[in-house]
């Protein structure tokens, strides 16, 4: 079963275990000067669109994390939305994983920062970029475990 674990957000963290290779990066969506907001979701569905393969048996894992308002809880829920209606017309099954859960897999504490998360993925042989990198790449990691791949 091939995984696409993604940490949702404007410059959203991805990895992806693919026929038993993986790979991981960051995607951007940043809006530019002038641009409506739902170019982010537009951008989303189009990347998400070229990056999996209708037909093929996928699993997706996202991060669930939980704002307390404003424009970040708004783009979230609009890029889960996005998530869950690609994965339902395309037939893929869908795990949402709540963000202290996730910590406590990868380190051991709910509550652990950046930094750490970043050098918990390096610590298993990864090397990301960013903060956004190393959820994705816990986020597959926690979603192997979970579905036994």
């Amino acid at each position: 079963m091939n995984i696409l674990a993604l940490d949702l957000a404007t410059k959203t963290g991805w990895c992806f275990k693919k026929d038993g290779k993986i790979l991981s990066g960051t995607q951007d969506f940043s809006l530019r000067r002038g641009e409506s907001h739902g170019l982010i979701f537009l951008r989303f569905r189009k990347w998400l669109a070229e990056f999996l393969i209708p037909g093929e048996k996928v699993f997706v894992c996202h991060e669930q994390s939980h704002h307390r308002g404003g424009a970040a809880t708004a783009l979230l829920g609009g890029l889960i939305a996005e998530t869950q209606a690609f994965a339902a017309e395309h037939g893929f099954e869908i795990m949402p994983v709540h963000s202290a859960t996730l910590k406590k897999f990868a380190t051991g504490s709910g509550r652990a920062d950046k930094a750490v998360m970043i050098q918990k993925a390096k610590d298993q042989g990864y090397n990301p970029q960013d903060d956004n990198e190393a959820d994705a790449i816990h986020l597959l990691r926690y979603a192997i475990q979970e579905v036994g791949q």
